[in-house]
């Protein structure tokens, strides 16, 4: 009976002897064709370029990860350790001093308390009231419990919180919302201030 090679489970390929024998094939039936290390990552690039040669030649559209700056700056924001009472009522200062240099018809001071859901959930309605409204109207936060804002508090005489002061382009104040019974009735109350200043449309 003739017996035939047996094959090897496994083949050593040592860099030196691909010089001294290119073409050797041993007796287990390991072919020494080129360095194993670049025959390895060819190979690994062949199979990397069939696969997406059969992706995109698939009925199903395959579109890349895309990071849009919206996300990067939500993700940026999170990050971000949050300021201590000092520093953020000196940015709500800062933004209050900047909504009064802008000239607009009219500036709104929310007061608000952390700690107050009514206050909570009115941000996203007072974002878009403001968004609505950018060509005259400001509208800038005040932590009520901040002393950064107290002389503020004691001005307009300011003993609950939501409350909404509306402000002329000089900084005076005009009226303010009142006591919250519930978040419709506060938002009555801003719809109201804001009729008080809103300018007509002219019509020609």
């Amino acid at each position: 009976m003739s017996s035939t090679p047996k094959q090897a489970l496994f083949c050593l390929k040592w860099p030196w002897d691909m010089n001294r024998n290119p073409q050797t094939i041993t007796s287990g039936g390991c072919a020494f064709e080129g360095p194993w290390l670049f025959k390895s990552m060819r190979s690994l690039g062949s199979v990397a370029f069939n696969f997406f040669q059969s992706v995109s030649k698939s009925p199903y559209h395959f579109k890349p990860l895309q990071w849009d700056a919206r996300t990067y700056q939500n993700e940026t924001l999170k990050s971000k350790t949050v300021l201590d009472p000092e520093e953020q009522g000196e940015a709500e200062q800062r933004a209050f001093a900047s909504a009064l240099a802008s000239e607009k018809e009219a500036t709104m001071l929310e007061f608000y308390s952390p700690k107050c859901r009514l206050c909570n959930s009115l941000l996203n309605s007072v974002m878009e009231v403001e968004h609505r409204n950018s060509d005259w109207l400001n509208i800038v936060m005040a932590d009520a419990e901040n002393d950064k804002w107290l002389p503020e508090l004691l001005h307009y005489d300011i003993r609950y919180v939501p409350c909404f002061v509306l402000l002329d382009k000089k900084g005076r104040a005009l009226a303010k919302t009142g006591i919250p019974n519930s978040r419709l009735h506060v938002l009555a109350g801003v719809s109201h201030l804001l009729k008080m200043k809103r300018p007509s449309k002219r019509t020609s």
